[in-house]
């Protein structure tokens, strides 16, 4: 089945419908995705490796999680789904939506796309049970492993200012 996108524009409102393929490669077209940024109780950021057949940053490592938000699907549906997918985290009312934390919302482009993200965390000490057809490896790495590794092209373009975001929030609550 085809994948539906919403075309959005800097405020989220949809202007119209399209199949995914019309929206990759066309950065005048913003669709909206959701990111979920894990971090353990140590602090330390989960992170995910792309699957190098991903057509988008294949082989770098990125936001814990990341996905489109379909057609006429809500934020938190979509983070529910994606995180799901991805990590085989269920998010439950029980287990961390109360947790769950919005950061911010931010439009990333880049030749390929452009994407209204809608930023989360949330705090998890559990198993991890990644989508080994879209990601090659998890893992955490301290805040100071991703400083040191910036610029380095070993995260994707959209993580980098991802991080950039949270570290400008987090900087700006001390």
């Amino acid at each position: 089945m085809e994948e539906l996108l919403e075309v959005v524009n800097e405020n989220g409102e949809v202007i119209t419908t399209l199949p995914r393929p019309k929206i990759h490669g066309n950065p005048s077209l913003i669709h909206r995705v959701v990111h979920v940024l894990v971090f353990n109780k140590s602090g330390n950021l989960l992170l995910q490796k792309r699957s190098i057949n991903k057509d988008v940053a294949p082989g770098k490592w990125d936001t814990s999680v990341g996905g489109h938000i379909n057609h006429g699907e809500s934020i938190l549906s979509a983070l529910r789904r994606e995180t799901e997918e991805e990590l085989g985290i269920k998010i439950t009312d029980e287990i961390n939506l109360y947790e769950l934390k919005f950061l911010y919302s931010y439009i990333h482009s880049n030749p390929y796309e452009t994407e209204l993200v809608y930023a989360y965390s949330f705090v998890y000490e559990g198993d991890i049970h990644f989508a080994k057809e879209e990601i090659d490896e998890v893992r955490p790495w301290s805040i100071q492993e991703i400083n040191e590794a910036l610029g380095k092209g070993i995260f994707s373009d959209n993580f980098e200012h991802e991080f950039a975001m949270y570290i400008k929030i987090k900087d700006s609550s001390i």
